[in-house]
Parts: C-alpha cells; sequence; structure tokens
C-alpha cells in the first residue's frame, strides 16, 4: 500500500493509465426551520467534510496485477475496503476462471451435452450478458470459443499456424446458440459435448464492477480498479471532475497521439494486440479471434470503449474489433451510454481512425 504518489502508471496491452489527483473540496448544508412568527426561513449550517486520504494496493488477480486506487477518510477503512475488494475478485476468479480446474466454469464445462446444470448468480450473469452481446454481434464475439481459444494459444507457445482440419474441428465444437439459459431455474445447458466457454473477453470488465460495488459497501464511493487493460471507476478524486486516463496510441507509422479521457462513474476497456500474438511467415497474428471463422485478426489494431460498466465495455472493444469500423462503431452506438475510438492498420499498411458518434469531445488528443 503507497499513500504518497500523485501519479499512477502502469502498462498493460495497450492501455497507459495515469490518474490526476486532487484535494478534498468544502461544502454547505441547507435546513428549514420555523420561527415564532411561523414563517419559513432558511438558515445556513456549515457541514465539515471529513478529510479523505489516497491509498493504494495492488495484488495479483484473474492473471494480472490488480491495482486498486480509494480515498477513504482513514488507513483502516483503506485496509478493510480493499481487503474487501480484492476478496469479491478472488472469489469471481475461483469461478470465472478457464485455467483452474476447479473453477465452476470448468465444472460446468465438464457437463457439457449433459442437460441442464444450476450455476450461480454471478456466472450467470456472466454468460447472460456474453449471450446477450453474442446475438447483437450476430457471433462476433462468442463465449463458447473455447476450444479455439486452447488452440491458438497451443499455437503462440510454439509459433507455428494450426492445421486448417484442427481449427474447424475446434469450431465444430462452438456456436452461441449452443449456450442456452433458463433465467427462471438459473440453469445453464451446453448442447454439445466437448464444448468449452471461456469468459476472459467479458471476465474481466465484470469484476472491476463488482469489486467496486464491494468498496461502496465498505462506505468508499471513490475509486478505480485496474484488472489489466479493464477500468472502472466510482466517484471522481476529491475536488475533481473525473479520473484522467491516458490511452496509449497504437503503436505503427500514422497512428494519432496518446489522448486523455477523464471519466467517473464508467468503465474503459482497450482490446489490441500489442503484447499477444505471433508471427509466421511475415504475417502477424493477433490473440483476438473472429469466432465466425475460427481464425485470429491479422490487422493490428486498437479499440477502446467507454461505458457504464465494465461488464460492457469489455466485451464490446473485442465484438466490435473483430467486426471493424462499420459493424463495430454501430454495434456500440446501438448501446446506451457507449462509445468508441477505434485505430487500425490494414494489411496494406494504412491506417484508419473511427469514433463513434458518443465519444466524448472533451478528451485531450484526438
Amino acid at each position: 500500500m503507497t499513500r504518497h504518489a500523485d501519479i499512477i502508471r502502469f502498462v498493460r496491452s495497450t492501455l497507459l493509465v495515469v490518474i490526476v489527483l486532487g484535494a478534498a473540496g468544502a461544502g454547505d448544508a441547507l435546513s428549514c426551520q420555523a420561527d415564532s412568527t411561523e414563517q419559513p426561513r432558511i438558515t445556513f449550517h456549515p457541514r465539515t467534510e471529513v478529510a479523505l486520504t489516497r491509498y493504494e494496493f495492488h495484488e495479483p488477480h484473474m492473471g494480472t496485477l490488480v491495482r486498486l486506487v480509494l480515498y477513504a477518510r482513514d488507513e483502516r477503512q483503506a485496509v478493510h475496503a480493499s481487503r474487501a475488494a480484492f476478496d469479491r475478485l478472488a472469489a469471481l476468479d475461483r469461478t470465472l476462471s478457464d485455467y483452474q480446474s476447479t473453477s465452476e466454469l470448468r465444472q460446468l464445462c465438464g457437463k457439457a451435452g449433459q442437460g441442464a446444470v444450476a450455476v450461480s448468480a454471478d456466472l450467470f450473469r456472466v454468460l447472460a450478458a456474453a449471450q446477450s452481446l453474442a446475438a447483437r454481434s450476430h457471433g462476433a464475439f462468442d463465449v463458447t470459443s473455447g476450444p479455439l481459444t486452447r488452440l491458438w494459444r497451443g499455437a503462440r507457445r510454439l509459433g507455428e499456424l494450426p492445421a486448417p482440419a484442427r481449427v474447424d474441428a475446434a469450431r465444430a465444437k462452438t456456436g452461441f446458440r449452443l449456450l442456452r439459459l433458463d433465467e427462471a431455474s438459473q440453469t445453464v445447458t451446453l448442447d454439445r459435448a466437448g464444448m468449452a466457454l471461456d469468459v476472459g473477453g467479458i471476465a474481466k470488465g465484470d469484476a472491476a464492477d463488482q469489486a467496486l460495488v464491494a468498496l461502496a459497501r465498505a462506505g468508499v464511493t471513490r475509486g478505480l480498479i485496474a484488472i489489466g487493460g479493464d477500468i472502472a471507476v466510482s466517484a471522481p478524486p476529491p475536488g475533481r471532475d473525473g479520473w484522467a486516463i491516458e490511452v496509449a496510441s497504437l503503436d505503427v507509422p500514422g497512428a494519432p497521439r496518446p489522448f486523455t479521457l477523464r471519466l467517473h462513474h464508467a468503465a474503459v476497456s482497450t482490446a489490441g494486440d500489442a503484447e499477444q500474438w505471433m508471427a509466421v511467415a511475415g504475417r502477424r497474428y493477433s490473440h483476438i479471434l473472429d469466432p465466425r471463422t475460427g481464425w485470429p485478426m491479422t490487422v493490428r489494431s486498437q479499440t477502446t470503449v467507454i461505458a457504464r460498466r465494465g461488464l460492457d465495455a469489455d466485451g464490446l472493444d473485442t465484438a466490435a474489433a473483430v467486426l471493424g469500423p462499420e459493424e463495430g462503431v454501430r454495434l456500440v452506438e446501438e448501446t446506451p451510454g457507449a462509445a468508441l475510438f477505434m485505430v487500425r492498420q490494414e494489411t496494406d499498411g494504412r491506417v484508419t481512425v473511427r469514433r463513434s458518434s458518443g465519444w466524448p469531445l472533451s478528451t485531450s488528443g484526438p
């Protein structure tokens, strides 16, 4: 835990975050009283605001180092709130991980083709959001792509392309329509044996949302949680109108400069290939897969989405990246409270930039 730093910087995927902090402010409260003549009278009573102190915490969760910044009245409250947030993340990881063999997600996959399975509220919430996005994106986002994820994960380790027949075999076990949810009974059915779910494209955003909920229950309403490239914020630092978040540029010639967002009660997520990719025969293959074909993206891309919830921003950035500029912008604009900024380097070297109509005009930069 640190209390003294004024600027935080970290890099994960394509996202660079800078948190600009402010000082605590003051305010007045209004009250109404009746005087002896029964006429109403307004009097002002100064309100003494509790000074808030900035605290920063770090813990490893969900395969990355999580960074938590919050404002609390004292160290005791800060430690209690941070523990609640990190414990919530740990619980979600035990539910949603596709790496842990004992996770609820993996246990569900082990029952593929065996009928309806009762699941927890956390798992059902994430799968319901994923299925909604799958339908809206016509399969460009699909959490049933677990067999493809595992195939290409191994391919990146080996540095070689899998045989097309293996891609086809993996894709035969995918398809969002093979995943059925029953809200009334809170059950999930995987229709085909051998199916595997991968919620990595949406789980961190949801986890960031849930961590902020845990902070609020502990009495902390000003916080930022960064889980890799997924960030969610509640009320801004004292004296500020938002958390300042700097989004780095796509590292290609002709790409726009980095820019700064100022956000509160919102989430931001960036999908890109700055870290996870491989090159074969001079062609770059991203870790972002198109579930409809079973093959990775081969254009350089950075897609940043702002939304009201991390659950939305996290899935939308991936879906929009796969769909491309025209359909991706359309998808985001259909989502209330969401906005998109996309930079792509096409296979012929051209750099294209697209913004949705809701992209904030107050950003510093593009």
